[in-house]
């Protein structure tokens, strides 16, 4: 049980990082930011990556992702992976990255998996082998290994290790992965954001490789990239069937600043901008929004305004609320209670929402 920093209040659903409590960080948000900065200075530290975006006026600028770091000579940007080195970004290109892969016999456990041409057969015969799930065939998963986002509370953080220790991998490694029997390709991490150039590279190439066959390219991401790569994104997802599957951490941006260390502007701004394209395949979707259920952080009130804004695009977009489970800085609090699982569900279907789901239910308590 951990004490908060600012109103002195004890709870289990307080954890040490980022040492302050829901309640404080909406209410006084400057005093409860400072305190959360400096768990996140600790934690980024710890993997020699800097603590905030670079902004230097005689760096040199990159725009991949929502940070836009301006990176000093010899310095990393925010994600870890480019270098200023003599006024050029060195680092993963559209033919180098750093990411691992395997694959995944089908169907999945992703978080897409209840409505996904590979989990439900979702979009058969054009988007799917089979009218059901598609046993026998295979997603391979695309792991890369550095985020825009500093969680706290990462599920995944291992990665953080390799984004400056790995070597880089070339393009032609993981395409040998693509059999008659890869049906899907879904990129994820750590963030795809920010190595979306290979991403879109690995991906024109896949579905060239397979040609009129069914390869649909998926995503899972935190929505921080630019723009113009996200526009590349929806129009191999639209094609191919493939879903784009936002991770909405938090609605206050305070909140999210406070768990993640960045702004969610680009996130929402993003995930609004895919919305437009909704329709123009609803099965399988092409848009997908989930959220970490995470006690005493992620509670009714947040998911009621990030299923009201969902609604406000398409009341058909599917959600689904995923159970939380102790790791990395925030491994200190329990796992998502049934109770506040189930009222996050209703806050969704009461927003207007049509298609709400709960995932690992088995993490309940």
């Amino acid at each position: 049980m951990a004490t908060c920093k600012v109103c002195q209040k004890s709870s289990p659903y307080i954890s040490k990082n980022p040492g302050v409590c829901i309640d404080c960080i909406r209410n006084k948000p400057e005093e409860s930011l400072g305190i959360a900065k400096v768990c996140h200075r600790e934690s980024r530290l710890r993997w020699r990556l800097p603590f905030e975006p670079p902004k230097v006026r005689e760096g040199v600028s990159c725009k991949i992702c929502a940070n836009e770091c301006i990176i000093p000579e010899e310095q990393y940007g925010y994600c870890g992976l480019r270098k200023n080195q003599r006024g050029r970004l060195l680092g993963p290109n559209a033919s180098w990255g750093k990411l691992s892969w395997y694959l995944d016999p089908l169907p999945t456990n992703c978080v897409a998996d209840w409505v996904c041409a590979g989990g439900t057969g979702a979009g058969y015969s054009h988007f799917a082998y089979t009218k059901g799930p598609e046993y026998g065939f295979y997603n391979l998963a695309v792991f890369f290994h550095a985020c825009s986002f500093n969680c706290l509370y990462c599920q995944n953080w291992h990665f953080r290790k390799e984004t400056l220790e790995s070597n880089l991998i070339n393009i032609a490694e993981p395409l040998k992965s693509i059999s008659p029997f890869v049906s899907c390709v879904c990129f994820f991490g750590g963030d795809p954001s920010v190595q979306v150039i290979f991403a879109l590279q690995f991906s024109r190439i896949a579905v060239q490789q397979k040609k009129e066959k069914i390869l649909r390219i998926c995503w899972e991401t935190n929505g921080s990239m630019h723009k113009a790569y996200l526009k590349r994104m929806i129009e191999i997802s639209l094609a191919t069937g493939g879903i784009i599957k936002f991770d909405l951490k938090a609605w206050n941006e305070n909140l999210h600043k406070a768990l993640t260390g960045v702004s969610n502007k680009r996130t929402l701004e993003n995930f609004a901008f895919v919305a437009q394209y909704f329709s123009q395949r609803p099965s399988p979707p092409l848009l997908v929004a989930s959220t970490l259920l995470v006690p005493g952080y992620i509670d009714a009130q947040e998911v009621k305004s990030i299923a009201n804004f969902i609604a406000s695009l398409n009341s058909e977009i599917p959600y689904r609320l995923l159970a939380f489970y102790p790791s990395f800085y925030m491994n200190d609090i329990p796992t998502t209670p049934k109770k506040l699982a189930y009222e996050c569900y209703e806050a969704a279907i009461r927003a207007g929402l049509k298609r709400v789901s709960l995932g690992n239910e088995d993490l309940l308590k």
